[in-house]
This record gives C-alpha cells, sequence and structure tokens, in this order.
C-alpha cells in the first residue's frame, strides 16, 4: 500500500480515537489496532503523539475551510452566500463529528501548540466570513462616506467574529442534540443574525430605549 495511503488511513484511526477519548485519553495502542496496523509503524510514520494529534488538527482544519468556502453560492445575494457557506459549515461538522470534537474541543483545551493550529483556522474562517458580508454591506451603502466607511468595517469585523462563534456553538449542540439536521442548526443562525445584518446594511442600528 502506498505510503500516502497508509499515512491516511492512521489519520482517519487517529482522529477517531482522539475525537471520543480525548487527547488525554486515547494511545498509541488503540489507534494503531483501529488502524490496523503495528504501533512502530505509526510512530515510524507520524512520530509522537503530539505530532500525530497537531496533523490530524491541520488535516480537519483544512477540511472545514475548504468545505465552506467551496460551500458558498459565488454571485448569488448576500443573504443566501451567507445562508449556503453556513449550511456547508454546519453539513461538515455533522458529516464529522470526530474531526470537529478534535478542533472544538480537543485541541482548545490542551493548551499550545495545539491551540495555535486551531487559531490559524479560526482567523481563516473569520476572515472569509468577513469578506462576505463585508462586501454586501458596502453594496447596500452605495458607496458610504470615510468615517462612515471606517465605522463600518468596525462593524462587519465584529459580526464576523459574533457570527463564526455563534457558529461554532451551535455545531456543538447539533452534534450534541439528536434530531437536529445541519440545515436546521443553518435556519436556526440565520434567524438569529441575518435581522440584525440585514439592518446594518440599511443603516438601520440599534440603540437602547428611553427609560
Amino acid at each position: 500500500m502506498p505510503r500516502a495511503v497508509r499515512e491516511q488511513q492512521m489519520m482517519d484511526a487517529a482522529v477517531r480515537t482522539f475525537g471520543q477519548l480525548g487527547y488525554r485519553a486515547a494511545s498509541m495502542d488503540e489507534i494503531a489496532e483501529l488502524a490496523g496496523v503495528s504501533k512502530p509503524l505509526v510512530y515510524l510514520y507520524l512520530n509522537s503523539k503530539e505530532e500525530l494529534f497537531t496533523a490530524c488538527i491541520r488535516r480537519e482544519a483544512a477540511a472545514l475551510v475548504a468545505a465552506v468556502q467551496a460551500g458558498v453560492e459565488s454571485g448569488a445575494t448576500a443573504d443566501r452566500q451567507l445562508w449556503s457557506g453556513l449550511g456547508a459549515f454546519f453539513e461538515h461538522t455533522a458529516s464529522n463529528p470526530d474531526g470537529w470534537a478534535v478542533l472544538h474541543r480537543q485541541a482548545r483545551t490542551h493548551g499550545e501548540p495545539f491551540a495555535g493550529e486551531v487559531a490559524v483556522m479560526r482567523d481563516e474562517i473569520v476572515e472569509f466570513v468577513t469578506g462576505l458580508i463585508g462586501a454586501a454591506a458596502r453594496e447596500a451603502h452605495g458607496g458610504p462616506s470615510d468615517r462612515d466607511a471606517e465605522l463600518l468595517d468596525r462593524d462587519v469585523a465584529g459580526l464576523a467574529q459574533a457570527l463564526v462563534g455563534a457558529a461554532e456553538s451551535l455545531a456543538g449542540w447539533a452534534n450534541d442534540t439528536e434530531g437536529v439536521s445541519a440545515k436546521e442548526a443553518a435556519a436556526t443562525l440565520m434567524n438569529f443574525a441575518w435581522a440584525g445584518l440585514g439592518n446594518l446594511m440599511r443603516g438601520v442600528r440599534w440603540v437602547p430605549s428611553a427609560r
């Protein structure tokens, strides 16, 4: 069997083991047995447990980012682009629960260098979402003034962070809750977020009501 294929089999086994048992509890013996190889072969191909876990994080992160980017309907309306992007996100996390557990739960709770690897992925997704929201907002405003543009950029950056954070939490909840589909999770977040985004794009801001 080619090395690349065997290595992917080992990483598949590692993602499943790390995702279900956690980084600390997972053993190289269990990973080797699930992959159908000897433990020395796992070490030969992927070195230490730490390096194997890091490789799993990078692979799962790259797959998630690629899924979101590929899922967005280019040229569609702003809400349709966001809807399709969220749908792709939740479809991927639902289809790969062990990979999402590695990214969202395991990597973040075991410090560096694992948390840093996940932060890189998150920054990529936030940047992508910022671009989607920003393009729609600027089009809706029809070329705002410099001051308005600065405020708009800050709003969009904050909204992108909030939206990605909400999507992460909702994906964990959806995977743990029986009967919640990826489409339902995406619709929940759209219903929560789009009214506010739509108002902002039209220049309508929320302000505290008078006492």
